[in-house]
């Protein structure tokens, strides 16, 4: 086994270099940060890097000698997190130049869980400002680049997160999912991208972008690594009264053979050899022994529409605290109202203050219940769409997205066929139901072989079932 740290090692590979004493957890912090060095002005995958984590690595190294294999799972493991999860006394900038310095007070939940098992964290990761993007590109601190060919976007928002992870020097990293913000940057750079049963892992300590919608979720090579670091992220917590425990829904179990609905319907749109890539998973499946039917979802294909009202809905109730006068960056006017208008003016970017106004006109006066209204009921429909079809299927199989990596500026200038890439992730928050995008081979765009991904969506609370049946498509 190679003693250091790349492109493609694991939680386990490491992890058995430092039971052996072969390699180090300050070793794997250093490599790490020398990879970083070389490329991260180029791929501008991170926003910060953490001096400190040294000293944590070295700690960890020092148990490891002490303790072996009893260590705990993640310890000494080196990873990253997304820059609008609070770290205490580092900054949290979503992205923006609004929170340019803002500087956290406490740890997010999920942060003192990662700490506690004994994760180094490394440094910040670059997203699409406050997680609205598919790109990378709308960051108010630079593009991010896909480290599997620089001239493409590396998905988004957790754009920083997935190029990070795909760069190497880490082995595993955390995002944001909030309509498909993990799963399809996962896809794009070719990783296992972990979008959880809304409220299974804490919101407490996230900086907020739609309420409803908004879960941590992780990164990983395999389905085994993201099972162990959303595991470890997960549980109920005291401080967010949306999470939940083991007692909130029906247990789901795993099964050797599944049987695996496929909405045939909703590929028509599908880039051609995204869609052979997908349809070569299926089969493999089905020579595997599942049994493969096709499901009508004519509800989960409206999702795109209902999640473009009520995502914005949300980010113009949650960003209305950054008006410059309480904290975050502040621009003064000549009266109050123009403190406003300068400060947001200033502090947002151009999609942000889109979502923001749309989200302003469907929560309107007069508009409320023609849109908002609608687009909530049209929510609980699906969720009830979602819980028929799971009568007779015990998991729901689609692409993850429906086209590769595109090109920079590609889509950014057409904000409607940007959003079009998040058509099979969306419906997927909007029903709190757990979903996972495992690689799925690679197509071919110009020189490059770019990978495409295969979302897993399973009931809630779903999760083991969905690990058990991404670790059989893994291994097709």
């Amino acid at each position: 086994m190679q003693n250091n740290i790349n492109q493609f090692s694991t939680i386990a590979e490491l992890r058995a270099q430092f039971v052996a004493g072969t390699y180090t957890p300050l070793q794997a912090y250093r490599d790490a940060i020398a990879l970083i060095a070389a490329n991260n002005e180029d791929i501008n995958a991170y926003l910060e890097l953490f001096d400190d984590a040294e000293e944590v690595a070295k700690i960890a190294a020092e148990r490891y000698a002490k303790e072996g294999d009893a260590a705990p799972a993640l310890l000494g493991m080196p990873i990253a997190v997304k820059n609008n999860m609070l770290i205490k006394g580092k900054r949290a900038t979503a992205g923006s130049k609004i929170l340019e310095n803002y500087i956290a007070t406490y740890d997010a939940t999920v942060i003192a869980r990662l700490k506690g098992a004994g994760a180094v964290i490394i440094g910040t990761t670059n997203m699409d400002e406050f997680a609205m993007g598919s790109s990378g590109e709308s960051s108010a601190y630079g593009v991010t680049k896909n480290p599997l060919d620089r001239t493409r976007v590396p998905g988004g928002s957790s754009s920083g997160s997935a190029a990070a992870l795909a760069l190497g020097g880490i082995v595993a990293s955390v995002g944001t999912d909030t309509g498909g913000s993990v799963r399809q940057p996962a896809s794009l750079c070719g990783l296992v991208g972990v979008k959880p049963t809304y409220g299974a892992a804490s919101r407490y300590g996230l900086v907020a972008m739609g309420s409803s919608l908004d879960q941590a979720g992780a990164f990983a090579r395999t389905v085994a690594d993201a099972a162990l670091v959303q595991g470890i992220m997960s549980g109920k917590d005291a401080n967010d009264g949306t999470t939940i425990d083991e007692t909130t829904y029906p247990e789901v179990a795993t099964k050797e053979k599944y049987t695996i609905g496929v909405p045939m319907k909703l590929l028509d749109g599908v880039d051609a050899d995204v869609r052979d890539s997908f349809e070569a998973k299926i089969k493999a499946l089905k020579t595997a022994g599942h049994t493969i039917v096709d499901v009508d979802l004519p509800l989960f294909e409206k999702g795109l529409a209902a999640y473009y009202i009520v995502m914005p809905a949300e980010v113009s109730s949650n960003l209305a605290r950054y008006d410059g006068i309480r904290y975050g960056r502040s621009v003064r006017g000549a009266d109050l109202l123009d403190s406003y208008r300068k400060t947001r003016a200033e502090g947002f970017g151009a999609e942000v203050k889109r979502r923001i106004l749309l989200g302003a006109y469907v929560l309107s006066s007069g508009y409320y219940d023609a849109f908002y209204g609608k687009a909530e009921a049209a929510r609980d429909a699906m969720r009830q769409e979602l819980a028929t079809t799971f009568e007779t299927v015990d998991a729901i199989l689609t692409p993850t997205s429906p086209v590769p990596a595109w090109k920079f500026g590609e889509k950014s200038k057409d904000p409607l066929s940007m959003y079009l890439a998040d058509v099979f992730t969306v419906s997927v928050n909007l029903t709190g139901v757990p979903a996972m995008s495992v690689p799925a081979g690679t197509v071919t765009r110009e020189a490059s072989n770019l990978p495409v991904g295969i979302q897993v969506i399973c009931p809630h609370a779903g999760e083991d079932r969905m690990y058990d049946l991404g670790t059989k498509i893994e291994s097709l």
